[in-house]
């Protein structure tokens, strides 16, 4: 059983996921009695493909990959998940096995919460049912953008939708520019748009140097977004 304070911290960050937002203090407390929470290290899998569907996930802290790998091996990465999101929750809401894997890319804090615990939750609370189709369509949305990048678009296009797309969940406009606190590494981006780590340092560098965007180790900061957003037509 979870003590107080562990309850306590809990309860503090279900209120930051995103499919809780605006629900009253009894139903994040019927929530916070079914969930578990895990610390876990970098590098780990959360599940991989094939396993059975048991549990939804809440990312409370760190970051989560969601991919698969294909026949010949190479990895293709569907979305990499930021602190309050959900995830999980589709397969086993279906109870099917995972199509996908999930990986920590930080030291990871989650919630865990049993499939027959959350079928329960959601049968009584419908307000949060409906939360969570909209989640699962923006979220299905995304992967369509991703999808059509990789047809209809050459390797820097992708790239500057991508960054694009980063700007409008996870930007902040500083003196400089739209500094992106996503510190994304150069073989996680190429995995998101479909290329090798290679020619994402090339285009990153033909970017710097005309000055759309600046370099800072791994942060990136979107200097000009006009010219960026004219390499997508």
């Amino acid at each position: 059983m979870d003590s107080p304070q562990t309850a306590s911290n809990k309860l503090w960050f279900l209120k930051h996921i995103r499919l809780f937002e605006g629900i009253s203090s009894s139903e994040m407390q019927e929530m916070e009695k079914i969930t578990r929470m895990e610390e876990v290290k970098k590098r780990q899998p959360l599940y991989l493909s094939g396993d059975p569907s048991s549990n939804v996930y809440l990312l409370k802290k760190g970051r989560v990959k969601i991919s698969n790998t294909a026949a010949n091996g190479k990895e293709v990465t569907f979305d990499i998940l930021e602190p309050g999101e959900v995830f999980g929750e589709l397969e086993t809401l279906e109870d099917v096995p995972r199509s996908t894997s999930a990986e920590t890319l930080d030291d990871t804090l989650i919630c865990v919460i049993p499939r027959k615990d959350f079928d329960q939750y959601l049968a009584m609370h419908p307000n949060v049912t409906v939360k969570l189709t909209k989640l699962i369509g923006l979220r299905l949305r995304k992967i369509q953008s991703r999808v059509e990048d990789l047809v209809f678009r050459d390797v820097p296009a992708r790239l500057a939708h991508l960054l694009l797309e980063l700007r409008k969940t996870d930007g902040v406009t500083d003196k400089q520019g739209i500094r992106l606190r996503a510190k994304l590494t150069h073989q996680e981006m190429a995995n998101l748009i479909g290329c090798s780590r290679e020619t994402v340092s090339t285009i990153i560098g033909q970017f710097r140097d005309q000055e759309l965007i600046q370099m800072d180790g791994r942060t990136i900061t979107i200097l000009d977004e006009q010219k960026l957003s004219n390499l997508l037509s």
